[in-house]
């Protein structure tokens, strides 16, 4: 196995020599600026302290695995694709942020179901105006950090890319317009005379929902499930990243990066290309 150390700053030689100790590497090889490829290593329980004391990210890769070998990435969107929580966003604009955020890190924490937490959240929104959700798309909503450099990335090899959240249609899809993915799935706040009413329409995409967008695109993309790749933070992610090859953790919740294949703590979505190269 190959081991790729990654941070988003200049990684001293003598931190690198010491993962090159424990994981008995026979080379270093420096990639960009700020990764490195140890060859022929071996896993060493000290490995993931060491790099998470100093700030660095780290996966064993197999030498023959490559970003081409894949065929569908799905992403979550609220702080995986973008810095934001939507929702949190557009209920700060009604001054209830603090009150949902609240439920929100619950959910995310796995503490309660997610349907039960959408509906309270957003019930809290009754009577917001839609501009609201234009307002935090124009001025809030930023991509995470690499998230351009990753999904340029994929399309060169032909990777299809699914936006799928627990968040709103409103902001995925225009996300879906803007970046080129090729397919987005999330919620449908109901909206009457200009207002928003509370409520959510038609069926939840929750846990299992994400999980069986991932299915249905990979069967019909004809991929098999060590060609998927799948991505996001919360607990809600959880379902959908067992579906995929490959999950990844992305700056996530414990319980998520405790189950994820790597877990992105510092650097950004572009990781995933430093990763597979």
């Amino acid at each position: 196995m190959n081991l790729i150390i990654q941070a988003i700053h200049d990684i001293p030689a003598v931190h690198l020599e010491r993962i090159a100790g424990l994981a008995t590497a026979t080379r270093i090889e420096q990639i960009t600026a700020h990764v490195y490829r140890l060859r022929e290593t071996k896993p060493h329980d000290a490995i993931a302290t060491f790099c998470h004391d100093h700030q660095l990210d780290y996966g064993f890769v197999r030498p023959n695995q490559h970003l081409s070998d894949f065929g569908l990435v799905v992403m979550d969107m609220d702080s995986t694709l973008i810095s934001i929580e939507c929702i949190d966003e557009i209920a700060d604009m009604y001054h209830l942020k603090p009150q949902i955020a609240a439920i929100t890190e619950s959910a995310m924490r796995g503490e309660i179901d997610f349907a039960e937490s959408l509906h309270r959240r957003v019930a809290l929104l009754e009577g917001l105006d839609e501009g609201a959700l234009q307002r935090v798309y124009d001025e809030r909503l930023k991509l995470n950090p690499g998230a351009e450099a990753m999904l340029i990335a994929l399309k060169q090899h032909g990777i299809k890319t699914l936006l799928v959240s627990g968040g709103f249609v409103f902001f995925t899809e225009r996300l879906k317009q803007r970046l080129g993915l090729d397919y987005a799935h999330s919620n449908t706040l109901e909206i009457v005379n200009g207002k928003l009413t509370g409520k959510v329409l038609g069926k939840i995409i929750d846990a299992q929902a994400k999980a069986d967008w991932l299915v249905h695109t990979r069967d019909e993309l004809e991929l098999r499930s060590e060609q998927v790749i799948a991505m996001g933070d919360g607990a809600n992610d959880l379902k959908m990243m067992t579906q995929a090859g490959i999950s990844i953790a992305y700056h996530a919740k414990p319980v998520v990066r405790s189950q994820a294949s790597y877990a992105f703590n510092f650097v950004g979505l572009d990781g995933l290309v430093n990763l597979f190269g």
